[in-house]
C-alpha cells in the first residue's frame, strides 16, 4: 500500500467520530493493534503516549484502531490516560480496507501506517518484534519527511 493514497473512512472514537481525511495537510500515524488491554497493546499505546508531544510538534496525529467496541477503547484509553483518540472498528470494514485482519479474520494485526499531509502512505510497519517499537519507528519516518 506504500505509495497509495490511504482509504478514507469515519469511525467512532473516544472522542467522537472522526474521518481520515478531516486530517488533510497533517501527518497521520494510524496504528492497527490487536486487542484493548493486553500486554503488547498496552505497551505500544504508553510508547505512543509517550512520544504523542512530539508527534504534535512535527505536525503529527496519532490515531489507533482495533475491532474492540466503543466501550472497551475507552476504557482502555481512561486507564491508560491516551493523549490520543482510539478507534473502534468493530463491524471490521476498516481493518478489511487496510488489510489488516489476522487469518480468522477476528482481530486486526499488529500494522502502523504513515500517512503524509496529501494522504499519501509513505510507509508500512509491520512484523516488527516488540509492540512498542512501531512508535520510535513512526516517530523516526515522521520526523525524516519533515
Amino acid at each position: 500500500m506504500e505509495g497509495q493514497e490511504a482509504p478514507d473512512f469515519e469511525l467512532e472514537s473516544t472522542v467522537g467520530k472522526i474521518r481520515l481525511s478531516s486530517f488533510r495537510g497533517r501527518k497521520v500515524v494510524l496504528y492497527f493493534f490487536p486487542r484493548a488491554a493486553t500486554p503488547g497493546c498496552t505497551r505500544e499505546l504508553e510508547r505512543f503516549n509517550s512520544l504523542y508531544e512530539r508527534f504534535k510538534e512535527l505536525n503529527a496525529e496519532v490515531l489507533g484502531v482495533s475491532v474492540d467496541n466503543l466501550s472497551a477503547q475507552t476504557k482502555f484509553a481512561q486507564s491508560h490516560s491516551a493523549k490520543f483518540p482510539l478507534l473502534s472498528d468493530s463491524e471490521k470494514k476498516v481493518s478489511q480496507l487496510y488489510n489488516v485482519l489476522n487469518e480468522k479474520g477476528t482481530s486486526a494485526q499488529r500494522v502502523t501506517f504513515v500517512i503524509d499531509e496529501a494522504g499519501r502512505i509513505v510507509k508500512v510497519l509491520k512484523n516488527m518484534k516488540k509492540a512498542e517499537d512501531h512508535a520510535d519507528v513512526a516517530l523516526e519516518i515522521v520526523k525524516r519527511r519533515t
